[in-house]
């Protein structure tokens, strides 16, 4: 079994080192949307920070209130986004934590469901085409998963072209995804594949108990265990806590226990140059320093 991973990782590093290491990396951040412009300011935000993609929440991530699609400028996002060269399928959404698509209580579960189907039917207006989701919690992961799979499923049936991305999770408590064959579960689960993906976090994988330190053995194992054509984007973080620790505490770009060489590793792998990658690290002193942590990427 140890020579098959030992083959299977080193045919996939040297497939890796195939690609095309010459595409533009897409390297973003989380980003506010604010009133009144709302995706412009968005925008706007991400320019500032020298992004070329990003991610943002609809609203507040802890409430379920959104205002109105008409109020959210999209004609006038998407003519900014042109002249600014940045591709709006790099751009992606954020679910708010507040859901639990896994939730014992049915009550609850629907009320989940009629989050997510928000989030993608604002998705769909706007032209975004990935939701990042974190699963849900559940002590029955098995049933967890079902029920998630469910969920999506329903939700699908009214969703055009949107990838809800499964978020990889730190495994605190109850949380479901905190390993490969969980987000696996799910997928297996999904009638249409083509609206299914994942979204690796590296500060999650570490807190989980995933050595990150080798991302090419990292991707080999994931495109093996789920596969790699449901990679649709990663959350590049340092962690305050050890391997293992299942906190899910971000730090700061190499002021964590991984450090800037390993994540610089994940952020010009050769596999994922063309896959958007969000820092959502923590701001200091009330201040995002995305910008400067976006050029300590780009720096030799």
């Amino acid at each position: 079994m140890a020579q098959l991973n030992k083959l299977h990782t080193t045919q996939f590093i040297n497939l890796s080192k195939m690609i095309n290491n010459q595409q533009k990396n897409k390297l973003g951040c989380f980003v506010k949307m604010l009133p009144p412009n709302y995706l412009l300011s968005s925008l706007e935000e991400a320019l500032s920070y020298d992004a070329n993609c990003f991610m943002f929440y609809t609203g507040s991530p802890q409430s379920s209130y959104r205002v109105p699609i008409d109020n959210l400028k999209i004609n006038e996002f998407k003519i900014a986004l042109k002249k600014a060269k940045i591709n709006i399928n790099d751009l992606a959404i954020h679910c708010p934590y507040i859901m639990n698509l896994a939730n014992d209580d049915v009550t609850k579960r629907n009320w989940a469901k009629i989050l997510l189907s928000n989030e993608i039917k604002r998705a769909n207006a706007i032209g975004i085409n990935l939701v990042v989701l974190h699963p849900g919690n559940n002590r029955n992961k098995s049933l967890g998963c079902k029920y998630i799979a469910d969920a999506i499923n329903e939700i699908n049936e009214n969703n055009m072209n949107v990838i809800i991305c499964l978020e990889t999770m730190a495994g605190k408590g109850n949380e479901i995804g905190a390993n490969f064959t969980e987000i696996k579960t799910i997928i297996d689960l999904i009638a249409d594949k083509n609206k299914i993906g994942v979204c690796l976090d590296t500060c999650h994988l570490n807190d989980s108990g995933i050595d990150v330190s080798n991302p090419d053995k990292i991707l080999a194992i994931f495109d093996k265990t789920i596969n790699l054509k449901y990679l649709k984007l990663l959350h590049i973080n340092d962690s305050l806590n050890f391997i293992g620790s299942k906190k899910d505490r971000h730090a700061n770009i190499g002021k964590g226990t991984i450090g800037l060489e390993i994540l610089k590793k994940w952020v010009h792998n050769p596999t994922l140059i063309s896959i958007p990658k969000f820092l959502e690290t923590p701001y200091i002193d009330n201040k995002s320093v995305y910008k400067e942590e976006i050029k300590l990427f780009l720096s030799k």
